[in-house]
């Protein structure tokens, strides 16, 4: 959606001060049951050494992306047996790219350019998990621990890959059921580099779907122009508590040293690496690049939100759900695989 920047943001202003449910003061002490992981506050936090070299890419627009760089294996095994079966990547290029669309399969998500977004967004994710370095994780996004549905988790959850389909119709889902942005989805990838490169951890089979649950929350509230409050969220995924949503938020932010901020720069840079992440896979990709005053409004709104986290952190602020928070559109519900 559009809107003018300055209502987006007096919107995002309101929303702030209300949108972080949090369920417990801010101290940062790890959960009473002495299941979770024990955070430091932010204020006692080290900023790790690397990303004041300016090798953090969600930060610094000239480090690449992880993404690209865990796709590139890939790619070259993918060109080699290429070679062998002499099918030349020019060839394979143009058979897809004459196709009008190559989700003809895909009904639920109805605007091909986020079609195509979310497409290589979760090709981004694939990669990640597939080419993790190890399994470093944090019991807040274990699933056995936190599960999202009722289903029981099997004992072997953390030993099996999720295919790229799999990945693509999680996301899928929500970005229908909660009717997110194509430049939401960008975001979210920003935010999950920023969480593994500030926390130190790796996205794995155990993690996946929290990680990438926690940053589509944050960054459906950072810039898509219809607020999507948590409790939209437990609507969606009909087996999760708003308690559960706001803990883990809570966790993420704080691993992000309250750091929501995107600059365009940055977002151009994740922009153009996720189409030659494209390219290099034969997908479409169908997004323009943001306008300048799209681009300036992105960074403006999440540094304004970055404010409001960091002044609801300082005050320590205690809130009870209630029936006020429950505004917001009726959404979807939605089945996930």
């Amino acid at each position: 959606g559009g809107g003018s920047g300055v209502a987006a943001a007096v919107g995002l202003e309101r929303r702030a001060g209300n949108y972080r449910e949090v369920t417990e003061a801010e101290s940062g002490d790890s959960d009473p049951g002495g299941g979770g992981p024990h955070l430091q506050h932010i204020s006692d936090r080290e900023f790790p050494d690397d990303l004041a070299l300016e090798s953090n890419p969600s930060d610094h627009p000239r480090a690449s992306t992880i993404f690209l760089s865990k796709s590139q294996t890939d790619v070259r095994e993918k060109r080699k047996s290429n070679h062998i079966n002499h099918v030349s990547p020019g060839q394979l290029t143009k058979k897809y790219s004459s196709c009008s669309t190559i989700f003809i399969d895909d009904s639920t998500v109805s605007q091909p350019n986020l079609r195509s977004t979310i497409k290589c967004v979760t090709l981004a994710i694939y990669y990640h998990i597939k080419n993790r370095d190890s399994d470093r994780s944090l019991d807040i996004f274990d699933e056995k621990s936190h599960p999202l549905t009722r289903e029981e988790v099997p004992d072997d959850y953390f030993k099996h890959d999720p295919d790229h389909k799999h990945i693509y119709r999680f996301v899928r889902t929500l970005f229908s059921a909660a009717q997110l942005t194509a430049e939401c989805a960008i975001v979210t990838l920003v935010y999950l580099e920023r969480l593994l490169t500030y926390a130190e951890i790796d996205i794995c089979p155990s993690n996946w779907k929290r990680i990438v649950l926690g940053a589509i929350l944050l960054a459906s509230k950072v810039w898509d122009d219809q607020a999507v409050w948590n409790v939209d969220y437990c609507q969606i995924l009909k087996d999760i508590t708003v308690e559960d949503m706001n803990e883990m938020e809570r966790h993420f932010l704080e691993l992000l040293q309250f750091n929501i901020n995107v600059p365009a720069s940055v977002y151009a840079k994740y922009y153009f690496d996720l189409r030659s992440l494209a390219d290099d896979n034969n997908l479409n990709f169908l997004l323009e690049p943001l306008s300048k005053e799209r681009a300036q409004k992105l960074e403006a709104i999440s540094r304004l939100c970055e404010d409001k986290y960091k002044d609801l952190s300082k005050a320590a602020m205690r809130r009870s759900f209630s029936a006020d928070n429950l505004v917001g559109i009726r959404r979807t519900n939605a089945i996930l695989s």
